[in-house]
């Protein structure tokens, strides 16, 4: 009970005697704190780890990205397509070493020698298989990026296969000139059928003109909604259809323009109005060349020599060139159609189709390119056509 009683008494003596001293120090003049050193020391340190958190995640995505950017451009050199030596085959038909002969040996040629695109000639192959070779000159493929652009483009033409487009069996890049192999087609193209029905070498009834027109439009079809990508033709014009012996059409000289900046779509009288303003080439614009090839196809007449005829009377207006403006002057629309079909053993259900079609020329023919179909739908309209 001492021993308690003293530490009772202790204690009160030093909390009395500690009372003043904490008083006085508390009653003077300086009462405000000092700073605590050891604070801004942690807000100093605290700021060198963000800074340090931060520089790394920036050095770390910019390794990421040039890791990527590394990877991409190793696997785009890897996975591009090599450049060959020597002609892409695509046809079972024909071998290099034929082929390669074949070309030294080009004496005849295959219709007119001013074609700004270049010359067609006949080939002859060593196996007795006969060809006919485009060789389009001069062209502008020296670099080899733009070789390996053309050898891609013509391993996808050379794959269409389609009974109213024209295979590409084979292509020949070398020495700055591109040669490229078809079947050849002995009947011709359709501006050398059309030329002997006009001078009475030829008669093409108008079933096998409708089948010519709807063989067309089947192959616009394919290029433009069965191809991935879409291909367009840039140059549709009679020259550039063939037909075979059944007179069955076959369009060639699709997929060029792009690829080749030499290639020439000259300002004819089958090209687009929109293309001659702004040079802004569309499905409907192919649309619009067929126009004119149907008109054509039921007319019998050479636009050129049309052409020639409003030039003279001062005509320079209206949709569809001058073959148009000659058709819609016409006082009945049958007095606008081939004589040479239309004689007293033409059906009265033939001579209506024909008045048709007439009309559906008109539409693809349209100044506006928005007012003309697309080949689907005019696909529909030709094969209610041949079926009324």
């Amino acid at each position: 009970m001492a021993f308690f009683t003293f530490n009772i008494h202790t204690l009160l003596y030093l909390f009395l005697f500690s009372f003043p001293l904490f008083s006085a120090a508390t009653s003077g003049v300086q009462t405000h704190f000092p700073p605590f050193p050891k604070a801004s020391r942690f807000n100093n340190g605290f700021q060198r780890i963000l800074l340090s958190v931060a520089l790394g995640v920036l050095t770390g995505l910019t390794a990421s990205f040039l890791s990527v950017l590394f990877i991409r451009t190793l696997l785009r050199f890897l996975n591009r397509t090599p450049l060959l030596q020597g002609p892409l085959i695509f046809s079972p038909k024909i071998d290099a070493d034929s082929l390669q002969s074949a070309l030294l040996n080009q004496t005849h040629l295959l219709g007119s020698s001013s074609n700004p695109n270049g010359k067609c000639y006949k080939a002859l192959l060593a196996n007795g298989f006969t060809v006919a070779v485009k060789k389009l000159e001069p062209i502008q493929c020296g670099r080899t990026e733009a070789r390996r652009r053309m050898q891609q483009q013509m391993a996808v033409l050379g794959a269409l296969k389609h009974r109213n487009v024209m295979s590409l069996r084979a292509y020949v890049g070398e020495m700055g000139s591109c040669c490229l192999v078809y079947d050849f087609l002995p009947t011709g193209s359709l501006e050398d059928a059309m030329r002997k029905v006009r001078e009475n070498q030829l008669e093409l009834k108008w079933e096998v003109r409708l089948r010519i027109a709807v063989g067309i439009a089947r192959g616009l079809q394919f290029l433009h909604f069965e191809c991935n990508p879409r291909i367009l033709h840039c140059n549709l014009k009679p020259s550039n259809i063939l037909l075979d012996a059944d007179f069955e059409p076959r369009l060639v000289d699709f997929g060029l323009t792009n690829l080749i900046p030499d290639f020439h779509t000259s300002a004819s009288l089958y090209t687009a109005p929109e293309c001659l303003n702004n040079s802004r080439y569309t499905d409907k614009s192919d649309i619009y060349s067929f126009g004119v090839i149907l008109r054509v196809l039921l007319t019998g007449r050479d636009p050129i020599e049309t052409e020639q005829v409003s030039s003279d009377r001062g005509d320079s207006s209206g949709s569809g060139g001058s073959l148009g403006r000659w058709v819609k002057q016409s006082v009945e629309p049958r007095e606008a159609l081939d004589k040479s079909i239309r004689g007293e053993g033409m059906e009265e259900e033939e001579e209506e189709e024909m008045v048709l079609a007439l009309r559906i020329a008109g539409v693809c023919t349209s100044e506006l390119a928005e007012d003309r179909p697309c080949s689907d739908e005019l696909l529909v309209m030709l094969t209610q056509l041949q079926s009324f």
